[in-house]
């Protein structure tokens, strides 16, 4: 006779080979994979998400309020605070171009994690995340000054800040 920790095992097994092709076949080519580089992806679940578009047309006062909420709301705390104080630094000064690289870089990734590496440079930033942002987040994340980033910044500097 199985024990019960040796049937749970069986039957997980089973349940798990028999939802996997259920599963891969609803997968778009962008989800969410919730992966770390070590990670064996042995219980991978993807999520699909709707693919990034740029706004083209959305007026720049639009485009900096989004940018700065989507920089406060992200799937980490680590990139939350990271990029929350980026924008609060930096998203009032960038150009149109900027905002354009800015937007991409942390809209189109579907994960964060990606993003996070590519900022402290624990993995290389591909090709088409390069650039003159890319490159200011990388020095921002140094905090050569070593200020203190425990949370993100208070909403109180909107309106002072970004007009």
């Amino acid at each position: 006779m199985l024990s019960s920790a040796i049937a749970k095992r069986l039957l997980t097994g089973v349940c798990q080979a028999s939802w996997r092709p259920a599963v891969t076949g609803l997968v778009s080519t962008r989800g969410y994979r919730g992966d770390a580089p070590e990670d064996t992806k042995v219980d991978l679940i993807e999520i699909p998400l709707p693919p990034w578009e740029e706004k083209p047309d959305e007026p720049i006062h639009i485009k900096r309020r989004r940018l700065l909420y989507e920089s406060r709301k992200r799937g980490m705390l680590e990139n939350c605070i990271l990029l929350s104080l980026f924008a609060k630094r930096y998203l009032n000064t960038m150009s149109v171009t900027q905002l354009q690289q800015y937007d991409r870089i942390i809209n189109e990734p579907s994960n964060d994690w990606d993003i996070y590496y590519w900022a402290t440079e624990a993995q290389p930033t591909p090709d088409v995340y390069q650039g003159e942002v890319m490159d200011m987040l990388k020095e921002f994340t140094k905090n050569r000054n070593q200020e203190q980033r425990l949370d993100a910044p208070s909403l109180e500097y909107l309106e002072k800040d970004i007009h």
